[in-house]
């Protein structure tokens, strides 16, 4: 998170307060990442993640990275604020403002030096056994809500991957993918991830 040299910064935001602003969230001075959803405050583990999490994120990340290089789309991994406005791009306006493991963004105008404002064209997220909640509820209405054309859920545990595609304004799920299955891109035409491959590199 970004700080803007804001002379009332505080130590921590209210967790039960529940109308938060992106220009709220600049005046913090806190230690963990947080998340604000919907303007309310979701604080991610104080620990670091797993190293399941941080393989699988940082794999798929160079992947992309090495397929995406001379195209006009960019990947970023977290932490990378994606702010989510609804009806105004102003700071005191936007109550969302999350940071996926990985994000694809095409629209290269929806950079700033600060992140990304708007959906990203694809979002990433690696499970924790702290963040399912987060990830499967939360983050899944505010990414359809916002138009998020994919968005990659991938689960180190039971080493499958879901891609759910927005159709329509509404997610629909691929089957749940596995060890021998290849996932393919439909906002990245031509990228495609062995399964195999991926989760074996981990071990």
């Amino acid at each position: 998170m970004e700080k803007e040299g804001n002379k009332s910064m505080v130590n921590e935001p209210d967790m039960s307060y529940g109308n938060y602003s992106y220009a709220d969230y600049l005046t913090w001075d806190i230690e963990e990442m947080v998340e604000l959803i919907k303007g309310k405050v979701f604080k991610k583990a104080a620990a670091a993640p797993r190293r399941a999490h941080q393989w699988l994120t940082g794999s798929l990340f160079r992947d992309m990275s090495l397929f995406l290089k001379g195209k006009k789309c960019q990947v970023y991994i977290a932490p990378f604020d994606v702010r989510l406005p609804v009806k105004s791009k102003k700071d005191d306006k936007i109550f969302t403002v999350v940071q996926p493991d990985i994000c694809v963004v095409c629209d290269l105008e929806k950079l700033d030096e600060r992140g990304c404002v708007g959906a990203p064209d694809l979002v990433v997220e690696v499970l924790s056994p702290g963040n399912k909640q987060l990830e499967l509820q939360h983050k899944y209405e505010v990414y359809e809500e916002s138009g998020i054309k994919e968005y990659w859920l991938v689960d180190p545990e039971s080493q499958t991957l879901l891609i759910y595609t927005l159709v329509q304004g509404k997610y629909q799920s691929s089957r749940l993918m596995t060890l021998g299955d290849t996932a393919k891109s439909a906002v990245i035409k031509g990228f495609a991830l062995d399964l195999t491959d991926y989760f074996s590199e981990m071990n």
